[in-house]
């Protein structure tokens, strides 16, 4: 076993309770009454239907379709009847409502017509990237990021290193320990066409050595390959994070406001690997997982491949849940998942753990007490921050100061909390600075954008103006032309010459530039760029001096000397 040589600074060791859901293969759900798909599953844009009610759709076809960049289609789980498209409940931690198709199988289970990539070598990393777009793939291990548009880069960015985080360091949590175990072969692949894709060099697979068969069978899958390496890493929590995973399997440090990328790594799930290995090799979309069922609430904890839609309560039913005693349903890990409000909230594409916790998993937190100034919690922090002055910062509202304090950093672990002897809740007294800090900056944009659509409106107001006054004037100055060429032609007809009308012109553009004048002061006194207001005054001088030009040429003309010439 080869280990990393990096370690991460801080981080914990909770109790793991793995093995509960690892006695067993991963099982196959069955299919259940109805499937609820969201169209929103991932960070990005939702999905808009392709379907309408009473449709017959096939598993695998396409029931949601994206024009954005950052968004991933949305595809059938199966064949059935389109029984109705509106708002559900969905996993998220808002509890909010989204758009869903809702399905009803038909039992057959009947593929719609797919094909896939024999030899990915012979085609050019564009088709690749279009079959993983198409496939909707996203991130099943942390946020959702769809994955054909993470795997999109600037030409400018340069990966060498591919990878393989399969860390899964949370308790509870074990949907890539029983993959890795299972379709190791499959996980390997997927991360052989991501560095084909991307024109890597190596690919790293980083497992915690608490998953000793994960790490054997990955070993394996990967033997006789040179380019790839599968290290081991102590198991701490949270090391699972994308930029601790990176810095433990390369040493390279991701800037705290960039991505792995800066740092020419491309970090990716194993189960979005495998989910890449279908969709190139077998041209399958991404319509099902592995999500882990555990918990005391459940008396047959295992792993579960389930469908993409189907409600948590199925699930949680194959398990031999018991739901008298279930008490929370959390999904995801119990550092960083949140509380289901409603078992028959569908699974979705990150849904990689359902805890079916009762009082005895999660016994009430004890009462908040006063900060002792201990530290534990920044001995803890991953990141290396100041939890302690944070929360002090967090709770007084001096948000400029927890910003210079790197709140932006924290990634929300919640190691600190869990330290704590005082009981504090840490991780959301920083959720709602976070909050607070994006509320003001949306208001402190509203109120620049409405700043800047006021100054654009008073500066094509007065553009508008001084075009007025500029034809005012030319008109003038054209009169005073036409006067002056009739003067010339014959003297005898310079009597008619309209003097008034060259002297209200006059006054006009004189008029006119004392206006700018004293625009200019004003500008020049709130410090307000003066640049057009120059340019425009330059110019009205001209049309002053061609004004009183023509007015001295037709008062000469018109004079009792002239007359007598």
């Amino acid at each position: 076993m080869n280990y990393a040589k990096w370690e991460m600074f801080g981080g914990i060791h909770p109790p793991e309770h793995k093995k509960e859901s690892t006695s067993t293969a991963i099982q196959p759900a069955s299919l259940p009454e109805r499937l609820i798909i969201p169209m929103l599953q991932h960070i990005g844009e939702e999905a808009k239907p392709v379907v309408n009610i009473g449709e017959k759709v096939l598993k695998g076809q396409k029931i949601g379709e994206v024009r954005a960049f950052v968004a991933a289609p949305i595809h059938a789980s199966t064949s059935g009847t389109v029984i109705d498209i509106g708002l559900y409940p969905v996993d998220h931690p808002s509890e909010m409502n989204a758009l869903c198709v809702v399905i009803a199988p038909d039992g057959r289970d009947e593929w719609a017509a797919h094909t896939g990539l024999v030899d990915y070598h012979l085609a050019d990393p564009q088709t690749l990237l279009a079959m993983i777009r198409e496939a909707g793939i996203a991130g099943m291990g942390g946020a959702g990021f769809p994955t054909g548009s993470k795997l999109t880069l600037k030409d400018a960015i340069q990966v060498d290193t591919v990878v393989l985080n399969a860390m899964e360091c949370e308790p509870y949590i074990t949907a890539d320990d029983m993959l890795m175990r299972e379709r190791a072969a499959e996980i390997i692949e997927g991360a052989n066409i991501v560095k084909y894709l991307l024109n890597a060099q190596r690919v790293i697979v980083g497992v915690e050595d608490n998953k000793p068969q994960a790490i054997q069978a990955m070993t394996i899958a990967s033997q006789h390959q040179a380019h790839i390496e599968v290290l081991a890493t102590k198991t701490k929590y949270p090391s699972g994070a994308a930029r601790q995973t990176v810095y433990i399997l390369t040493g390279r440090e991701v800037p705290a406001e960039g991505r792995t990328t800066d740092v020419g790594v491309f970090c990716l799930n194993v189960g979005t690997a495998a989910a890449i290995y279908r969709a190139i090799v077998h041209g399958e979309p991404s319509i099902s997982r592995i999500t882990t069922i555990t918990g005391l609430g459940v008396k047959q904890p295992a792993n579960y491949e389930v469908r993409i839609g189907t409600p948590a309560r199925h699930v949680l039913q194959l398990a031999v849940a018991d739901f008298q005693r279930i008490n929370r349903l959390i999904v995801g890990g119990p550092m960083m998942g949140y509380t289901l409000p409603d078992a028959d909230i569908p699974i979705v594409k990150t849904t990689n753990c359902l805890i079916a916790a009762t009082a005895k998993d999660f016994p009430p937190p004890a009462p908040e007490m006063a900060c002792i100034r201990c530290g534990d919690c920044a001995t803890v922090c991953p990141v290396q921050l100041l939890p302690q002055q944070l929360l002090w910062f967090s709770k007084a509202e001096e948000f400029d100061k927890a910003k210079q304090h790197h709140l932006d950093d924290c990634i929300e672990c919640g190691a600190c909390a869990y330290v704590c002897p005082s009981n504090i809740p840490l991780v959301q007294y920083y959720r709602y600075a976070k909050g607070a800090i994006a509320e003001l900056k949306a208001e402190a944009e509203k109120a620049e954008r409405a700043r800047e659509r006021f100054e654009n409106r008073k500066q094509r107001i007065e553009q508008e103006e001084a075009e007025k006054e500029a034809r005012r004037i030319a008109k003038a100055e054209e009169a005073a032309a036409r006067a002056a060429a009739k003067t010339t032609e014959n003297t005898s007809t310079t009597a008619v010459v309209d003097s008034k009308a060259l002297t209200i012109a006059a006054a006009l553009a004189r008029s006119s530039l004392k206006k700018a004048e004293k625009r200019l002061l004003v500008a020049q006194a709130s410090e307000e760029n003066t640049d057009d207001l120059v340019a425009e005054i330059e110019r009205l001088k001209i049309a002053v001096s061609h004004a009183e030009a023509a007015l001295q040429l037709a008062q000469s003309i018109t004079s009792p000397s002239a007359e007598k010439m």
